[in-house]
C-alpha cells in the first residue's frame, strides 16, 4: 500500500473512532444539567475600575450528556450559555474529561481535568465561534457536582483573563 493511501486510512480511523466515541457519550451518558452562577475576576489582575465596570454574575443554563468510562472517569459533551462579563450572551460547547478521585466512603468526590471548547463572545472575533482549551476542577457526588473552569491570565496587560467560572452540574 503506498504512504499516502495509509496515512488517508489512519485519518480515517481516527475520524471514525472520534465519532464512535462521542456518538458513545451521547447515547450512553446521562443527561445533565448545567446552571452557572459565578464569574470571579482576580483582584490583582483587574483595577478597580475595571472591576466596577464587570459582571460577576454569570447567569446561565446549559445541557449535556454525561458517561462515567470504565475507568471511573467522567466524560462529558455539553452547550451552555451564560451572561458574560460583559452582560451580553456567552455561548460554549465542548468535550470535559475529568479523572475522578473518590473521598474515602462518604460518596463524595473531587474531579480533575480539561475541557476543549468551541466559545462565541461578542468581544472575540465578532461572535465568531473559537477554540477554548481549560482546565476544569469539581466536587461533589456523581450526581450532582460544583465544578471550576478557570480562564489564565492572558498575557502580562491588566484586564485580561484570570477568571474562575463556578457552575453546577446535575445529572438526570
Amino acid at each position: 500500500m503506498p504512504l499516502a493511501a495509509h496515512a488517508d486510512d489512519n485519518q480515517n480511523s481516527l475520524w471514525q473512532n472520534t465519532k464512535d466515541h462521542v456518538s458513545n457519550i451521547w447515547d450512553k451518558g446521562d443527561d445533565a444539567i448545567y446552571l452557572s452562577g459565578v464569574a470571579h475576576h482576580g483582584r490583582s489582575t483587574y483595577t478597580t475600575e475595571k472591576l466596577n465596570e464587570l459582571n460577576e454574575h454569570a447567569w446561565g443554563l446549559g445541557y449535556g450528556k454525561t458517561l462515567r468510562n470504565d475507568k471511573g472517569d467522567d466524560e462529558s459533551l455539553y452547550g451552555l450559555v451564560i451572561k458574560d462579563s460583559h452582560r451580553h450572551p456567552q455561548y460554549m460547547a465542548g468535550y470535559a474529561y475529568e479523572w475522578v478521585f473518590p473521598i474515602a466512603h462518604t460518596g463524595l468526590e473531587v474531579g480533575l481535568g480539561g475541557t476543549a471548547m468551541l466559545m462565541s463572545r461578542q468581544d472575540y472575533f465578532n461572535n465568531i465561534p473559537f477554540p477554548v482549551p481549560l482546565p476544569l476542577a469539581s466536587i461533589g457526588t456523581k450526581k450532582g457536582k460544583l465544578m471550576f473552569a478557570y480562564v489564565p491570565r492572558l498575557g502580562s496587560n491588566k484586564n485580561n483573563g484570570d477568571v474562575l467560572l463556578i457552575f453546577g452540574r446535575i445529572e438526570m
